[in-house]
């Protein structure tokens, strides 16, 4: 038997609050954190200074995803020219051995570069859940004002500490222009 919390909880998305400034959702997002809610989004149309922080966003991989690519850009420049000089067509330039590692370095930096910048791309899409050309947020008619002059704060439902009655009742607390359900 499905309780009647856990029915509503799935039934919308969250509950987002609508904020005339910068400050005000700032200041909104760190008490939240303080609050205890964890699973929160915050949408504004440029980028607010402290807001990533405020609400505790800090799970960049990217860096370490181009360094994995970098690394096997090398190891793919430099096997492909071990390969093509040493094993499949090895050629004696003027004494030289095989294996002439400083002549491979100029192509293996080249490919290190373009598995990185490749890597780089294609992790950024996929990290970042893009193309995505829905978003439950996009359901509220007043999230347009998003890329304009508004900023909004959500608290998703599958946050531990979501109740529908309670999170809508600290939203409105923290004195927004308007508290809106968001449905998926």
């Amino acid at each position: 038997m499905i309780s009647k919390s856990k029915k509503t909880e799935s039934s919308i998305y969250g509950l987002m609050a609508e904020f005339e400034n910068p400050n005000d959702l700032l200041a909104a997002a760190k008490r939240a954190h303080a609050e205890g809610y964890r699973n929160l989004d915050a949408y504004a149309p440029f980028p607010v200074e402290g807001l990533a922080e405020a609400i505790h966003v800090h799970r960049n991989r990217l860096p370490r995803i181009v360094l994995i690519g970098g690394i096997v850009g090398a190891l793919v420049g430099f096997g492909m020219q071990y390969y093509a000089a040493v094993i499949d067509y090895p050629l004696n330039v003027g004494g030289r051995p095989f294996n002439s590692w400083p002549s491979f370095i100029p192509i293996t930096f080249e490919v290190t570069i373009l598995f990185a910048a490749f890597t780089a791309i294609l992790a950024m899409f996929a990290l970042n859940g893009l193309p995505q050309p829905y978003h439950p947020v996009f359901n509220v008619p007043r999230f347009a004002l998003a890329t304009r002059d508004r900023f909004f704060l959500c608290i998703e439902a599958r946050d531990p500490k979501f109740d529908p009655a309670a999170t809508k009742k600290f939203l409105e607390s923290l004195n927004p222009h308007g508290v809106y359900e968001v449905k998926p």
